[in-house]
């Protein structure tokens, strides 16, 4: 199986990645993208970029190389309302939400500390039903466990896509294969939606599904419902959430080959 796209990579711009806008068109076209997603971290995590980062964005060109560059967040869950966003449970402020083309909303330890298999879950819910976020982020994290079938439902109820994510079963959330595997199951099950992110925090990773589709093969999972597949897939489910990047992007997809990947 083939994915064309990446909703998730870091750049420079949070400290603790290593790879520039540059990096990651030349290896995004390297490594068979048809689209990839710059995805930094949110304003509460403490590498994270300054807010004139994300506003600024619209710089960036939607199509270079033929390749597509979606501008988004990684956001993070949080224990308590954001500053004025009236019980906005994570940091995205109002201002910020025009500029994005979706957002990610995930659990980060600096900010949220892991807490009971009910308080994960309700937390996780209270992201998918702020109305601001179309992915939840590695939900297979083994440090914040959650009652899955509650996760999976709330997300279809309200559109929202779970990730599964590549770097989780390399390196950076050991245990996380278990997790992952029986969040797949129940999202076959309910019939809902996920995405596939590498998490990159170097270029040469973007793209790097390696594991994911391992898993995804013995379980026998449906491709269909692998919204990132292709990049029709992924704007068309960003359309049902009022993005205007579909729009953008569709002289770019009439020139996309009817039959790949």
């Amino acid at each position: 199986m083939k994915i064309l796209c990446d909703t998730h990579s870091h750049t420079i711009a949070s400290t603790h990645a290593y790879s520039t806008v540059h990096d990651y068109i030349r290896d995004a076209r390297g490594n068979g993208l048809e689209l990839f997603s710059l995805t930094d971290h949110g304003p509460t995590m403490p590498d994270a970029p300054h807010p004139w980062h994300f506003g600024n964005m619209k710089i960036l060109p939607r199509v270079v190389e033929n390749i597509a560059i979606l501008r988004a967040i990684e956001a993070n869950i949080l224990p308590e309302p954001f500053t004025n966003t009236h019980d906005r449970y994570v940091d995205l402020p109002d201002g910020m939400l025009g500029y994005l083309d979706f957002a990610i909303a995930s659990f980060h330890e600096p900010v949220f500390a892991p807490g009971s298999v009910r308080e994960n879950t309700q937390a996780m819910i209270r992201a998918i039903t702020s109305g601001v976020i179309q992915i939840i982020g590695h939900p297979g994290n083994p440090k914040f466990p959650v009652i899955q079938d509650e996760i999976v439902r709330a997300a279809k109820d309200h559109n929202v896509l779970l990730e599964i994510n590549n770097s989780s079963f390399l390196q950076s959330r050991n245990g996380s294969e278990p997790h992952c595997r029986s969040l797949l199951e129940l999202i076959d099950k309910h019939a809902g939606q996920v995405s596939l992110g590498s998490d990159a925090h170097i270029s040469f990773d973007v793209g790097r599904f390696d594991y994911t589709l391992g898993i995804l093969d013995e379980l026998g999972f449906d491709e269909r419902r692998i919204t990132t597949k292709t990049p029709e897939r992924f704007l068309a489910f960003l359309a049902t959430h009022g993005k205007p990047v579909a729009t953008e992007l569709a002289p770019w997809l009439a020139t996309l080959p009817a039959t790949r990947g």
